[in-house]
């Protein structure tokens, strides 16, 4: 199970920010302030145009009951001009425990592997239409999980700091993706800009009324978060972002069909930065093999 694989499924950061005050909140205020920041309708203050950030991930292995721990940095692009969908752009660069970057310009998507001085070059539309309910669809719809996904509060409904948990599942079956557990940043549900807005669903879920916050990562058994401690720093944001704009998701766990999961945390998280779409172009290192595979093997 090859770690790059996962971070497709997870272009999705870890992060946190100082309490506000706490207010019972529905299901849909909580599917509301986690996408809205990803819709091309969302005013621009509130649209969450890139990020950068350190990460950790951990993937458990369940035939052999093994974890497999890595570690790099990742850079995301939300392109909004093409309408409802976003294009997006990526850079997952690995330094433990192997180095390898995943690259993507919205086009064409890049694994590169220096130990096999290897490049799989493949075409994203390609891998798209290759694998129905693969990743990239999740990744292009952020601002549309509800259209996706069924969702409903995981249980417990709420992790020991007062943020929400939800559990996803798809609506259409999917060999890659059995289930998903988010959660949902309270200061982003409580957010008055994303409180209470209407997404074009009936919310028949009581309120739910977040507790102070204590410790990260304590009551949530189902999601199985990473061992190690969080580094120093690793909920706060860098730089603030423009009009204090908070991100949403503080955690997510990926279940595929074989009781396989993965979860990815993010540390020194930068927000809005108005990153360049040069740096999401693969440069071939000279002398690199370029395999370019058909069919369903799609670079993965």
């Amino acid at each position: 199970m090859r770690p790059g694989f996962f971070a497709i499924l997870m272009v999705l950061p870890v992060m946190a920010l100082m309490a506000l005050p706490a207010r019972a909140a529905g299901l849909r205020d909580v599917i509301s302030a986690l996408e809205t920041p990803f819709k091309a309708t969302a005013p621009d203050a509130q649209r969450i145009q890139d990020y950068t950030a350190e990460f950790f991930q951990e993937s458990r292995i369940a035939s052999l009951d093994r974890l497999q721990r890595a570690s790099g940095r990742v850079s995301v692009r939300f392109d909004y001009r093409r309408g409802q969908v976003p294009t997006v752009m990526f850079h997952w660069e690995y330094e433990e425990p192997t180095t390898q970057e995943l690259v993507s310009n919205g086009k064409t998507l890049w694994v590169y592997l220096p130990e096999n001085n290897q490049v799989i070059q493949s075409d994203v539309e390609m891998v798209s239409q290759a694998r129905e309910g693969n990743p990239m669809t999740f990744l292009t719809g952020l601002g549309n999980l509800s259209r996706d996904f069924q969702i409903s509060y995981a249980e417990p409904n709420h992790d020991a700091e007062g943020n929400y948990v939800l559990d996803l599942r798809p609506r259409r079956s999917s060999a890659l993706l059995n289930r998903m557990v988010i959660v949902v940043d309270r200061d982003a549900v409580n957010a008055p800009e994303t409180a209470g807005r209407d997404i074009g669903f009936k919310d028949e879920t009581p309120a739910v009324e977040p507790p102070s916050r204590t410790s990260r990562h304590s009551e949530v058994p189902a999601i199985e978060p990473p061992t190690r401690a969080p580094r120093p720093g690793s909920i706060k944001l860098g730089p603030e972002p423009r009009g204090g704009m908070v991100f949403p998701i503080l955690s997510t766990t990926v279940y595929d069909p074989n009781g396989n999961s993965t979860t990815i945390e993010f540390s020194d998280l930068r927000l809005n930065r108005g990153l360049s779409t040069n740096q999401f172009n693969f440069i071939l290192p000279a002398g690199v093999e370029v395999v370019k595979p058909t069919g369903k093997e799609m670079g993965f």
